[in-house]
C-alpha cells in the first residue's frame, strides 16, 4: 500500500494503532469495520445459552460467555434498576417528581454500559440512563434530585467519573470526546463511554463526535440504545442505514450490533470494546437492539404512535425475565440469593420514596451562588436586596 500513497491510497502508517489490537481477536480492522450480519446474542429469549451454531456469526465476531460472578453482579444492578424505574414512575404519578423518562425494558443495556468500565473510566449518560448512573455507584436518592425539579444535578460527577445526565440531545457525546482527548493530552489512561438513543444518532453532534474521535483515534465507545422511537418518530423515519451500527464504517470506526435485552451479550461486546479502546484500537460504535416499554416520559401518550401488539411482542424479550431464567438454570441464582437481591431492591426503593416524599429545604439565596465563579457587583447587589426582603418577611411572621 505504501507505494501508492502519493496517488491517494491509504498508507500502512496511516492506519495507526487501531489496526493491531483487533488482530488479537482473529479479525483485522478492515473486517471489523462492518458489524456482524446477525446481531450478537448469547442467551435466547427463554433464557437458554445459545450454541455457536445458533449464534451463527462471522469469524472474529465470536464472544465468550461472561463468568457466573460477572453475570450475577450485573444481575443485581438489573433487579435494583427495574425496581427503581417502577418506583420513580409511581412517584411521578403521585406528584413527588416532576418528570421521569423510564428505561423499563432497557435496563440490561444501561447496566452493561456502567459495569464494563473501570474505576478511572468515564460514563456520559442521557436523561434516560438513570440505571446506568446508579450502576456506577451513585445513590438513587441523588440521581433523582434533578427529576424532582431541583436547580442542581444531585451528585458530583468527579466523585463517580459519571457526567450529569444530559437532557439536550447528543451534547454529551461531544463532551465525552473532549474529555477523552484531554485525558490523552494529560497522559492518563481512561476509556470513555458515551450513551445516546436512536433519535440522538440523527443529530449533528453525533456526526461531529464520531468524526473527531475517529480522526484522533480516541478511546471512546459510542453506545447507541436503539429503542425504536425518537419520542414518537419510528426508526424507519430517521435512518435508511441497514442498522445504526453500520454508521460506524463511514467514519473508520469498528461497529457491532448486539441484542440489547441480552445482558450476557452486552457484557461481552462492551467488555471487548473497552479492551480494544484501552489497547489503542478505538473508537468503537455499539448498537443495542432494545425497546422502550413505557412512555417516553409521563407527559407522553405512546398509544398515538404504536399499538399494544408491538409492546406485547417485546414483553416476551424482557431482559430481567431472561437473565433470571438463565442464572436459575445454571444454579447461580438460588432462592436465597434471589430473596437477598429482592430485599436490596426494596430497600433502595424505600429510601427513594422517603427522600422524594420529604419536603425539600429551599434557600432562595442559592440563586446567586453558582452563576459566576466570581460574583459580579450587580449580582451581589441583587442578592443583598433579596436577603433584606427575606429578613423582613421572617420578622413579620415572627
Amino acid at each position: 500500500m505504501r507505494e501508492n500513497a502519493a496517488d491517494g491510497a491509504v498508507a500502512d502508517d496511516q492506519v495507526g494503532p487501531a489496526a493491531e489490537p483487533h488482530t488479537s481477536f482473529g479479525i483485522t480492522l478492515e473486517e471489523y469495520l462492518l458489524p456482524a450480519t446477525r446481531r450478537i446474542q448469547l442467551v435466547s429469549e427463554d433464557g437458554r445459552e445459545l450454541s455457536p451454531e445458533e449464534q451463527d456469526v462471522e469469524s472474529g465476531h465470536e464472544y465468550p460467555m461472561p463468568s457466573d460472578d460477572e453475570l450475577l453482579a450485573a444481575y443485581r444492578h438489573l433487579v435494583v434498576g427495574r425496581r427503581v424505574n417502577d418506583q420513580a414512575y409511581a412517584l411521578v404519578r403521585q406528584g413527588r417528581m416532576a418528570v421521569y423518562p423510564s428505561s423499563h425494558g432497557q435496563e440490561a443495556s444501561e447496566v452493561a454500559a456502567a459495569v464494563c468500565l473501570g474505576k478511572d473510566d468515564w460514563l456520559f449518560p442521557t436523561y434516560r440512563d438513570t440505571v446506568a448512573v446508579m450502576s456506577r455507584g451513585v445513590p438513587a436518592t441523588e440521581v433523582m434530585v434533578a427529576f424532582q425539579g431541583s436547580w442542581h444535578q444531585g451528585y458530583n460527577p468527579s466523585d463517580y467519573n459519571t457526567s450529569v445526565q444530559s437532557t439536550p440531545l447528543t451534547t454529551q457525546m461531544l463532551h465525552a470526546v473532549g474529555l477523552a482527548q484531554a485525558k490523552r493530552l494529560k497522559g492518563e489512561d481512561a476509556v470513555v463511554l458515551a450513551m445516546v438513543g436512536d433519535g440522538g444518532s440523527s443529530e449533528g453532534d453525533f456526526h461531529e463526535a464520531l468524526n473527531f474521535a475517529a480522526v484522533f483515534k480516541l478511546p471512546v465507545i459510542f453506545f447507541v440504545q436503539n429503542n425504536k422511537y425518537a419520542i414518537s418518530v419510528p426508526l424507519a423515519r430517521q435512518s435508511a442505514a441497514p442498522t445504526l451500527a453500520h454508521k460506524a464504517v463511514g467514519y473508520g470506526l469498528a461497529g457491532e450490533r448486539v441484542d440489547g435485552n441480552d445482558l450476557a451479550a452486552l457484557l461481552a461486546v462492551l467488555g471487548r470494546a473497552v479492551d480494544l479502546c484501552r489497547a489503542g484500537g478505538g473508537p468503537f460504535l455499539v448498537e443495542a437492539d432494545t425497546y422502550r416499554m413505557q412512555a417516553h416520559t409521563n407527559t407522553d401518550d405512546p398509544t398515538r404512535y404504536r399499538d399494544d401488539a408491538e409492546v406485547t411482542e417485546w414483553e416476551a424479550r424482557d431482559p430481567l425475565r431472561r437473565m433470571t431464567a438463565f442464572l436459575t438454570e445454571r444454579g447461580v441464582l438460588t432462592e436465597e440469593v434471589s430473596a437477598e437481591i429482592q430485599q436490596e431492591a426494596e430497600s433502595v426503593a424505600g429510601e427513594l420514596r422517603e427522600a422524594m416524599n420529604a419536603e425539600p429545604e429551599v434557600d432562595p439565596l442559592e440563586l446567586f451562588d453558582h452563576v459566576y465563579t466570581v460574583q459580579t457587583p450587580q449580582l451581589a447587589e441583587q442578592r443583598e436586596q433579596l436577603a433584606e426582603e427575606l429578613s423582613r418577611t421572617e420578622n413579620k411572621e415572627a
